[in-house]
């Protein structure tokens, strides 16, 4: 009877801690069934190069919705950058938190003329060449940082998109991301990003966080509309939170994949190098 009562307990416990938001089908429509270019639409030779203008431009362009990432300078500027660090796609060393805006500006963007850019001159490129276009915006986090400064991040993220014609929602791969999404925005739609744990103790994640992260187990913080899951089969607890009502959405789609089957088992997939239709349902 003990070992009934503590198994079900546990059954709770897990239940409460995955489950997803409430399905609000109004707010899913406009993004259901689409293509979504990874950062933009780039080739595999960074020509544009990705997080770029010209990335952004050319998949708005070609009616695909884009996914893309955001962060903050040293001094609090919003750029669009993927990695932590400026090592893989500047000629600069370090972290992007720690380098000032007209350092960072001035940087060319893997050896092209192009450059990082604000946020705020993404949403305008996109704006005036296919206003609309949803977007799907993840907000990039660290361990080490402060609830207050995500609190802001997240704030100028969404004080940015106001201006925005067209659709879009907002992703994380931290829990308290979208649990201040969820509070700050009720009404935007927002998303769960997990990784696979194999993925995350690669990175060399503690197994414990390792678990709780790949296994969703932050959802009682944001109840996300959506859980953006990875190419690795989906484990037991994103199936459970699918089960439960969360819009499936996959990361990142590449040639080599069966990407008509991960058209048909998501229902919106973000792709990269190569060309499919806008719209697949």
């Amino acid at each position: 009877m003990i070992l009934l009562v503590i198994l079900v307990i546990l059954a709770a416990l897990v239940l409460f801690a995955v489950w997803p938001g409430a399905k609000r089908e109004d707010l899913r429509a406009p993004f259901y069934g689409r293509n979504y270019a990874h950062r933009g639409y780039f080739g595999k030779d960074q020509r544009p190069p990705e997080n770029s203008l010209p990335a952004f431009a050319a998949a708005a362009r070609h009616g695909y919705g884009i996914e893309l990432d955001v962060q903050f300078t040293s001094d609090h500027k919003l750029v669009v950058f993927h990695d932590d660090t400026l090592d893989r796609m500047t000629p600069g060393k370090g972290f992007v938190h720690d380098a000032a805006w007209a350092e960072f500006s001035a940087m060319p963007l893997a050896g092209s003329d192009d450059h990082p850019p604000l946020f705020a001159d993404m949403l305008r490129t996109v704006a005036e060449t296919n206003p609309a276009t949803p977007l799907i915006v993840e907000i990039k986090s660290r361990h080490e940082y402060t609830k207050p400064y995500l609190e802001d991040l997240c704030r100028a993220t969404l004080a940015a998109l106001k201006a925005y014609p067209g659709p879009y929602c907002i992703e994380s791969f931290d829990p308290r991301v979208v649990g201040i999404i969820r509070h700050q925005a009720p009404g935007v739609l927002r998303g769960q990003l997990s990784d696979s744990y194999r993925s995350y103790r690669h990175d060399g994640t503690h197994p414990v966080p390792a678990y709780v992260l790949s296994h969703c187990f932050g959802n009682f913080l944001g109840r996300p509309d959506f859980i953006a899951w990875c190419p690795d089969k989906r484990n037991w607890a994103v199936r459970l939170a699918d089960a439960l009502g969360a819009m499936p959405v996959m990361w990142t789609a590449l040639p080599e994949h069966n990407t008509k089957q991960l058209e048909a088992e998501n229902d919106a997939v973000i792709f990269q190098w190569y060309e499919p239709v806008e719209k697949y349902k």
